[in-house]
């Protein structure tokens, strides 16, 4: 039996999401949990990894087992042997075929920047704080350029192992909520670092110290030296990705 998970997590204290020999990671916490439940050693598949410090709103995991277990059993075995950082939000058997990550058709990311002269306390660790003013249009208009496929070797991590940098952005867009601007970003997949780098660009493009223009040709560029700083991990999470209807997913991961 084909099981998936939806998965949330605070990203704060851990080394990411893949397993690592050293250093706690949410698969390796969740693997615990699970593997505890089912009695046998379990591993999960999971839509997109994430790196340390970067939270998930709904992770979507797949594992295999012959064990029997309701779904209420899955989710309450598992948030009970998982630490308080960590929870599974739902259960469900799914097909054969579907695959976490292979069946994706889409991933999406929020990235939260409290922009005020003080820092932030009671969310420091889900927002990345700045200081100086923001244009939230400003950065929306020049991040409508992404949209599209396009080579983002200029918001690429230097370590990225991805074969190749060409990727699709469905959407973007910047908004500001009172003391927030926010970027929300949708596209096939992702390169590493690719969303805190992009928002690393549009910073300066808000305080006014790029064009909106600047974007573009950075974009069209394609060189990671010249483009702006990796944006901290604090304000990143990782919203999940979207299915197909026909996979009978609950609807937040659905299209």
């Amino acid at each position: 039996m084909r099981i998936a998970l939806g998965i949330e997590y605070d990203g704060t204290e851990f080394s990411g999401w893949q397993r690592l020999s050293h250093g706690d990671t949410v698969q390796g916490a969740l693997e615990h949990a699970l593997s505890f439940v089912a009695a046998h050693p379990v591993e999960v598949t999971c839509a997109g990894r994430t790196d340390a410090g970067v939270h998930g709103r709904c992770q979507v995991v797949h594992f295999d087992t012959e064990v029997q277990r309701d779904m209420r059993g899955w989710v309450l075995g598992a948030c009970s042997n998982l630490p308080g950082s960590v929870a599974v939000l739902w259960a469900q058997p799914v097909h054969g075929d579907f695959h976490a990550r292979f069946s994706a058709r889409s991933r999406r990311y929020r990235y939260r920047i409290l922009n005020r002269p003080v820092r932030a306390a009671l969310e420091a660790r889900y927002v990345t704080w700045e200081r100086h003013p923001l244009d939230a249009a400003r950065m929306h208009e020049a991040a409508q350029v992404l949209i599209g496929e396009h080579d983002f070797s200029a918001f690429r991590a230097v370590s990225c192992q991805a074969a190749h940098a060409r990727r699709e952005v469905l959407a973007v867009s910047v908004r500001r909520e009172d003391e927030q601007v926010i970027v929300e970003i949708e596209a096939n997949a992702f390169l590493h670092h690719m969303v805190r780098n992009i928002v690393g660009s549009l910073l300066p493009i808000g305080r006014g110290e790029q064009p909106v223009a600047w974007m573009g040709e950075l974009l069209a560029g394609r060189n990671r030296e010249v483009a702006g700083p990796t944006a901290p991990s604090s304000g990143l999470t990782f919203l999940g990705p979207r299915y197909e209807a026909r996979w009978g997913l609950p609807a937040e991961v659905s299209q």
